[in-house]
């Protein structure tokens, strides 16, 4: 058995290394910089005190890779580095593969022979960011609830970031072939240390059929008037969907896209919208060169790790907001884990009131929270909330303290599973399309946009968050502006930073957003993102609430056009930021 020593290495701090609403996010070229992941890793450890001799959960993930550094040599800096700090046991998926919803769920249920849990994770990811040796990389730190560190502790780390002169190191100890399924065993000055590698989609896979009535949704695909369609994006989605939707639910093979995970993404950007996701678009007859003869009936998409989805019927696009809203009202009679009834539902700030009005009609506990899933982390752990959802493409449950974007594919297919249960076979299939409709007729549409501006200059959207905090000040004359750019929008009745008190904690979230809330229900929404790699995104969120069952099927780019315009005017968004058009529309 091989032994190790412990060996510390001087460093120098980088400038820069504060983690995001979801981790570190750095150009490939700065992490090229010496010893730039190992310093992260290191404050983690040191940020973490003395919690770091539990058993820790690190695990790599397919992304990009920083140069000429592959995915597995990354890990082994991190599994020396751990060793180094008095970790005892490691997890890592067969060939650092894991998707970012799997890891949550393995930190919460994974137990190891001599009854050890996992104290939390490393995940390698730039989520839905685009990946290759000029494009993006990453890094966070998940707790021991499976869940995105909170404040308290990234601030932590970021502060030793700017101090560390020193990391620790495993000298001795050789690489481990991650690529082989087993345990590899070492001594070092604390002891025992095993790196154990496990097939990636094995426990994920178990935990979706005890949510999921896998019988069902396999009698909806085995209909000869039913089609899907998965693309992966060739994110680390790809190692899961053959297993799932294949060997489990018996889908064809040929339903499945682009699920073959690729460090670069195969070239593409693995963010599951109609921007980005241009095969599947096409393939589902939304694409502008025209559609093909007969889409699928169901289509759907998963980002780079895996978190975050996109929902398609035929020639029909699902918002996120709808999406979660539409999960929530038939929760309770399509998927058996929450056969119960629903603790309580909650969404992000920025995203639609679509849920709200489901909460209000079946009487749940609901909750407003700012962008960030940690947030919702807080409420399930106290029993709060059951399903939750952002606008960004993200959807999940109790089941983990992440999103899960293959979650809320199969959420979709049991809902289809359950509308057509009584469909015999050569009747009207009961389609997404159908499902959405009848949701607007039920419970009203929210209509809903998001204008994206990527790379902005940080100063020029420093200028746009000001000058609209600074409108605020007067609501009339807020209002004599708004009439002057549009005469048909109605007025507005409140202004406001969006900020946040936490139910369970009490800790206080400021400054998460602009809003101008309107007397007929709309809202406008400005942000800036925390997920970018360089520059600043700013965010613009358009939404308008229709009631009249006879204008929720209504064009969407049309109701909204009076909002839009209102909003980039009221922003000065060109006269700041020189640009004329947002870089992605949602």
């Amino acid at each position: 058995m091989a032994s190790f020593t412990v060996a510390k290495r001087t460093t120098s701090p980088h400038e820069g290394q504060k983690p995001g609403t979801s981790g570190l996010r750095k150009k490939v070229t700065e992490f090229q910089k010496e010893n730039y992941l190992h310093n992260f890793v290191q404050a983690t450890f040191f940020a973490l005190g003395e919690d770091k001799g539990k058993p820790l959960l690190s695990l790599a993930m397919v992304d990009t890779s920083p140069g000429k550094q592959s995915k597995g040599e990354l890990a082994q800096i991190i599994i020396k580095i751990a060793a180094a700090n008095g970790v005892r046991r490691i997890w890592i998926g067969q060939n650092g593969l894991l998707s970012t919803p799997a890891v949550s769920a393995i930190i919460r249920n994974c137990v190891g022979q001599e009854g050890e849990k996992a104290s939390g994770a490393f995940i390698l990811t730039a989520s839905h960011n685009p990946g290759g040796p000029h494009e993006d990389f990453g890094i966070k730190y998940n707790t021991e609830n499976g869940g995105p560190a909170l404040e308290g502790l990234t601030n932590k780390i970021y502060e030793t970031t700017t101090t560390i002169n020193e990391f620790y190191t495993a000298d001795g100890l050789p690489d481990v072939d991650i690529a082989q399924i087993g345990t590899s065993s070492f001594t070092g000055p604390d002891g025992p240390f095993n790196v154990e590698v496990f097939d990636s989609a094995d426990d994920y896979v178990k935990l979706m059929k005890s949510i999921f009535d896998f019988s069902a949704i396999k009698e909806l695909l085995a209909r000869p008037d039913f089609s899907f369609c998965f693309d992966g994006l060739h994110g680390v989605a790809g190692a899961y969907a053959t297993k799932l939707f294949v060997q489990e639910l018996s889908a064809k093979e040929s339903s499945l896209c682009n699920c073959i995970p690729k460090e670069d993404f195969g070239g593409g950007h693995p963010d599951p919208n109609l921007t980005y996701a241009k095969e599947l678009v096409l393939r589902m007859g939304l694409g502008k060169t025209g559609p093909p003869a007969d889409p699928p009936e169901f289509g759907a998409a998963a980002d780079g790790d895996a978190d975050r989805n996109m929902i398609l019927g035929k020639r029909f696009f699902v918002t996120p907001s709808d999406s979660v809203a539409i999960i929530a009202a038939n929760a309770v009679d399509s998927i058996p884990y929450f056969r119960s009834g629903l603790k309580g539902v909650a969404r992000s700030m920025p995203t639609s009131a679509a849920l709200d009005v489901v909460a209000n009609n079946l009487k749940l506990r609901f909750f407003e929270v700012p962008t960030g899933w940690k947030f919702f982390g807080n409420l399930m752990d106290a029993g709060m909330c059951s399903i939750c959802g952002e606008e960004s493409f993200g959807t999940g449950s109790d089941h983990i303290r992440e999103k899960d974007g293959l979650w809320a594919v199969l959420a979709w297919l049991s809902i289809l599973a359950y509308k057509n249960k009584d469909v015999p076979a050569g009747g009207k299939l009961v389609t997404v399309e159908d499902i959405v409709r009848q949701h607007w007729a039920t419970y009203g549409r929210h209509f809903y946009t998001r204008y994206d501006y990527e790379n902005v200059d940080a100063n020029a959207a420093k200028k746009v968050m000001d000058h609209l905090v600074e409108l605020q000040s007067s609501i009339p004359d807020l209002n004599k502006i708004v009439s002057g750019i549009r005469s048909d929008v109605a007025g507005i009745k409140e202004a406001d930073e969006f900020e946040y008190k936490d139910p369970v904690d009490g800790s206080v979230a400021s400054h998460q957003g602009i809003r101008f809330l309107f007397q007929d229900g709309s809202r406008l929404v400005f942000r800036l993102s925390g997920t970018g790699s360089v520059g600043a995104t700013i965010r613009v969120y358009i939404e308008q609430y229709i009631q009249d069952k006879a204008k929720t099927g209504g064009d969407a780019q049309e109701t909204l056009a009076p909002l839009v315009d209102v909003a980039l005017k009221l922003c000065k968004m060109e006269e700041f930021t020189k640009r004329s058009s947002p870089t992605v529309i949602t």
